[in-house]
Order: C-alpha cells, then structure tokens, then sequence
C-alpha cells in the first residue's frame, strides 16, 4: 500500500515539474496549426529560436538585431515548405499537417529576459475512404433492406391466404321465415 502511494506522488510530481506550462494542441491532418509565442511584438534585441523533438532540432530562428528571419528542415525533411514564421510576433505556423509532425515543440526566446514556451502537439489522422468500399457498403444495405421487405410482403400475403382458406362460407338469416320462402322445396 504504502508502495503505490509513493509510486502515485513520484508520478504526479514528474508530470508537474517535465509538463509544467506545456500547452497541448490537437489539431486534424491536413489543416494548419498556429503556435504562438504570446510576444505583441519582437523587440530589436530579441533572439527566438524554434525548436522540435527530442533531439530539439533548431527549426526556425529570428534575429531581430540581425535581420534575419530563417526556417529550417530536419534531417528527414518532414517540414520542407510546411513553416511560416511571423516576422511581428514569432509565431510558428505548420501548414498541412501530417502526423509526423506531432510532437514537442518549444520556442525560447532571448532578449532582456529569456522566456520558454512548450507545446505538445497532436495530429489526428483523418480516414482514408476508399469510394468502391463505400459503393459495395450502400449496396449491400440496399439489398438487405429490398430482402426484408419482401419477406414482410410474403408473410403478410401467407397469413392473408391462410385467413380466406379457413373461412366456412355459411350464411346466417336474421330473419327464419326469410329463410324458409326462399329455400328450395325437397323432392320427394
């Protein structure tokens, strides 16, 4: 007992100090994601630096005393034309997203104080439909709706034969004495 209540507060107390002010963004794949810096406006002194994953591969930069304004690609060239920098406020923005962009991503930013920002981004795919699968789908439903439908039908038509066919035509007279004027005479 005493064991899983330790286990219980290391793990609480590691989710506070390593996801302390990380922000979580979903986003679906194929839509653009926006994650920002909170900064109004870059100051001259201002130095910003972009970084992804585990290895935090440098994936954009501003440098405001310099001028210069740069986005880079990992290795494996997952963000090749997918990064927009805001050059006012140092935003980073990914457009078409695909799922191996979720990840962490963290922005510091230097100046007369040094500010860091986290974000956990997730992408969650979207389904590929495939057009014949949803024909064959529709398809089928129909066929089993038309199936059912006639064997309402014929069960409905059954149970309306099997009522005729039990039916005695027998003929009641309200009235006996209508009944004896009319009924033919026995030969004899």
């Amino acid at each position: 007992m005493f064991h899983s209540f330790v286990f219980c507060v290391l793990s609480f107390w590691c989710v506070v100090v390593f996801c302390k002010g990380m922000k979580t963004v979903s986003v679906m794949e194929g839509d653009s994601v926006t994650l920002q810096t909170n900064v109004t406006e870059i100051q001259k002194e201002d130095l910003l630096m972009w970084k992804f994953g585990a290895e935090k591969s440098l994936i954009a930069e501003i440098n405001a005393e310099g001028g210069s304004f740069n986005t880079y690609d990992v290795p494996d060239g997952r963000f090749r034309d997918r990064l927009e920098l805001d050059k006012k406020t140092g935003s980073l923005t990914i457009t078409n997203i695909r799922t191996e962009h979720a990840g962490h991503y963290e922005v510091i930013i230097s100046g007369k104080t040094v500010t860091e920002y986290r974000f956990s981004v997730m992408v969650y795919g979207t389904a590929h439909v495939n057009p014949v699968l949803i024909s064959t789908v529709a398809t089928g439903s129909l066929l089993t709706i038309a199936v059912v439908w006639i064997f309402c039908i014929c069960k409905r038509l059954r149970k309306t034969a099997e009522e005729v066919q039990s039916c005695e035509e027998q003929v009641t007279y309200a009235d006996p004495t209508y009944c004896n004027q009319n009924s033919p005479k026995p030969v004899r």
